[in-house]
């Protein structure tokens, strides 16, 4: 069953509006990255000044969704579930941000023979934030269908932590050229990128909880 009614499909429209963005700064997230590695910083800045209106135009629906809920009295005994359901999914959006401008701020140089693990670590760890949008948009419509959205949320962060430990340990390990401080900074940066997927799975232990409750 829906969990909305037809008097709430406003707030329906804006929170697939809400969903919407957040997946598109997931896809802002992936090309930003993967132009900062390949050297396209014209290209990386325009995501970057992607990201920051989607994570403000994020910001703006996530207070009038949470409002039209009081107001309205929108699902009150979900009510609280819901906003911090949207409270994650604006984390991840966060993440997404804070993320490319660390790329912006801090310059980290990339030793060439890290680009596509660099790149296969961002479009995982993206891989993992995507899957969560439809589980998420289930849960409105059709909350028994949430938790086997929500596996593949599941895989793409496992194999993301596989990819962070194998490019970590290459960099301590095996990459004898690079000075200490420089490792550091690499470790940092894989840590900032795997961060999306470690959002996502916090949000999928939320809304499945959330689902199960619905269901029962």
């Amino acid at each position: 069953m829906a969990l909305f009614s037809r008097t709430t499909r406003q707030t329906i429209i804006k929170i697939d509006e809400f969903f919407d963005n957040i997946d598109l700064g997931i896809l802002v997230f992936r090309k930003g990255i993967r132009s900062y590695v390949k050297g396209d910083y014209e290209s990386f800045h325009r995501h970057l000044s992607k990201v920051d209106a989607l994570e403000n135009n994020a910001d703006k629906l996530q207070r009038e969704i949470e409002n039209e809920m009081i107001t309205h009295s929108i699902l009150p005994q979900h009510r609280e579930e819901v906003t911090r359901l949207i409270d994650e999914m604006d984390e991840i959006m966060d993440g997404i941000k804070s993320s490319l401008h660390e790329f912006d701020i801090e310059l980290p140089e990339i030793p060439e023979s890290l680009f596509e693990n660099i790149i296969s670590l961002a479009e995982t760890s993206a891989n993992a934030a995507e899957e969560l949008i439809p589980a998420a948009r289930a849960y409105f419509r059709a909350p028994h269908t949430v938790r086997e959205k929500l596996l593949k949320v599941y895989y793409f962060e496992s194999e993301t932590d596989k990819i962070s430990f194998s490019i970590k340990k290459r960099v301590f390990h095996e990459m004898k050229e690079l000075d200490l401080a420089h490792k550091a900074h690499l470790r940092y940066i894989v840590h900032h990128i795997e961060n999306i997927s470690d959002l996502a799975q916090a949000a999928a232990d939320m809304l499945s909880i959330m689902a199960v409750k619905v269901i029962l």
